[in-house]
């Protein structure tokens, strides 16, 4: 049975605002949680696209072997050293050599109710 696919697209990347929820310590942010359950490391691929630019690509991330890798996207040392824009729409493609689930997920503390949503993305 395959666990997975190779290749992964989200389209609504908005980093929100670095906004810190007061008294609970949770900041704005977008995070990506990559599952590798296969025997074999995985080595996937990111892609970023823009609206109004060249995207960043090929940035290179390892998973290990039955393990999951979560990337926060304000973080460049997470994802290739590049510095994600807040508040600028962008998109992001996924493609590994082994079969991976990817989730994605924004925690957006602007309000005092907070909002979050994980997803998971276009696969094939």
């Amino acid at each position: 049975m395959a666990e997975g696919r190779k290749n992964w697209y989200f389209v609504d990347g908005w980093l929100p605002q670095e906004h810190e929820l007061k008294n609970a310590g949770l900041v704005g942010h977008e995070a990506i949680m990559i599952l590798n359950c296969c025997e074999k490391d995985a080595i996937v691929k990111m892609d970023i696209f823009y609206e109004d630019k060249e995207p960043d690509e090929d940035i290179e991330l390892h998973v290990a072997a039955r393990r999951v890798k979560c990337l926060r996207m304000d973080k460049p040392e997470d994802i290739g050293g590049i510095r994600l824009t807040r508040e600028y729409q962008y998109s992001v493609r996924f493609r590994s050599d082994v079969d991976v689930i990817i989730q994605y997920g924004r925690m957006d503390v602007t309000q005092p109710n907070l909002a979050y949503i994980g997803f998971i993305g276009y696969s094939e």
